[in-house]
């Protein structure tokens, strides 16, 4: 039965009531503005209590099944939830490649015995996922991935490297991509998919340090690392099938999600607060016709985002183009905002230059790490090249 508008209003009223009381102070260290900076110990308990108070208070994966750890509600109270987090600004749900991507797969296509291994991990924030797609030499050809898992009775043996792989080094499973099969007329048909434990002997990771400064992706390398066989999810060939399914979460072409926040979310209102008595020659910056022309563009775009998120859920609105919006969400919304927190640097002048650590940088550097925090998501899930390639074959129809 769906909830009453009523219904749904007090939960928005005792929801926001929680997240003031319960947001944490700030704790005196640098925290991740997405769930793709989380660079040390300190950061990961921080984050991981966090989430775990957000789950124990029923606010996290309440749309996913109660018999394992979800709340078995609609949807539509997670969602409050979400935009009562972002109003409140509390810290992000890190565990998001659990409970974005991995965790609607395996809700929408495992085996009840893996619904009952991995789901709750999930939520409480106990078992951390990452992603094995990305391969150095096959990036953004993701169906060329050369990672080997060869069966040897009741195992598979892994060799092979994977990069970009967001908290690789605390991770207890990972999303894998790997060859079972080099003799197949279409390379995708040798691909198979696996729910692989991180923590055996032969899988290590190394830190990659980020132009900010700081850490979150790790390269994995597989030497010899033998996992057992029940961790291939469907069958052998299956892989490219099941991978495509998981990038539709990651691209936000799926629900399934279990909520919370994946990064700080910042809005061109937010930015206009913060930089309204910056001043240049004397006179307010925000009253510059040049400056005032860009935060018109990036208002228009902002709120076009918006609107098309309406609009996907209302069928007679895109029957011109059925799924472009979910198909292009991923790069309309990483491109913009890119382009927001870049205007947010220009709008400072000469102090844009300025960095986290500097004396006189705005808001601690905000802006600054925030613009190229935002490069990951360009390039993520797929860079705005290949979702460009996306959106021209499979909504506009144009050849490859």
């Amino acid at each position: 039965m769906s909830a009453s508008e009523q219904e749904l209003q007090e939960f928005r009223a005792e929801v926001s009531a929680w997240m003031q009381e319960n947001n944490p102070a700030d704790p005196g260290f640098l925290l991740p503005q997405t769930f793709m900076e989380v660079s040390d110990d300190q950061q990961l308990e921080f984050l991981r209590e966090w989430q775990h108070k957000v789950w124990a208070a029923g606010y996290l994966g309440m749309a996913w099944p109660r018999e394992y750890g979800g709340g078995g509600v609609d949807a539509k109270f997670q969602s409050i939830v979400d935009r009562e987090m972002r109003r409140h600004a509390v810290p992000i749900c890190f565990n998001v490649i659990g409970l974005g991507w991995a965790g609607p797969l395996i809700n929408d296509i495992g085996s009840e015995e893996e619904k009952a291994k991995y789901l709750k991990g999930i939520l409480t924030a106990e078992d951390i996922w990452c992603q094995g797609f990305s391969e150095p030499d096959n990036g953004s050809d993701l169906g060329n991935a050369q990672t080997r898992a060869v069966r040897d009775g009741d195992e598979y043996v892994l060799n092979g490297q994977k990069i970009w792989t967001t908290m690789g080094n605390f991770a207890k499973y990972m999303i894998l991509l790997a060859r079972t099969n080099t003799e197949t007329a279409r390379k995708y048909d040798g691909l198979s998919y696996f729910l692989s434990p991180m923590h055996v002997p032969g899988i290590d990771t190394r830190p990659i340090r980020k132009i900010t400064g700081e850490f979150g992706f790790t390269e994995t390398f597989f030497t010899d690392a033998r996992i057992p066989a029940d961790c291939l999810m469907g069958e052998e060939g299956q892989g490219w099938r099941i991978a495509m399914q998981t990038l539709q979460y990651e691209r936000g072409a799926e629900a399934g999600n279990a909520g919370g926040l994946a990064m700080v979310r910042v809005t061109i209102d937010d930015m206009i607060e913060q930089l309204a008595d910056v001043t240049r020659d004397g006179e307010p910056v925000l009253r510059d016709p040049i400056m005032r022309d860009q935060l018109v563009q990036a208002i228009m775009e902002e709120k076009a985002l918006a609107i098309g998120d309406k609009r996907a859920h209302i069928g007679p609105l895109t029957t011109d183009y059925p799924g472009s919006l979910p198909l292009s969400r991923k790069l309309r919304a990483s491109e913009m905002t890119r382009h927001m927190r870049k205007l947010a640097i220009n709008l400072q002048g000469a102090a844009g230059g300025l960095y986290v650590g500097d004396d006189e940088v705005r808001q601690g550097g905000f802006w600054q790490r925030a613009y190229f925090n935002s490069f990951s998501a360009t390039i993520g899930g797929g860079t705005s090249q290949v979702q460009a390639n996306i959106v021209g074959e499979h909504v506009l129809g144009l050849p490859k």
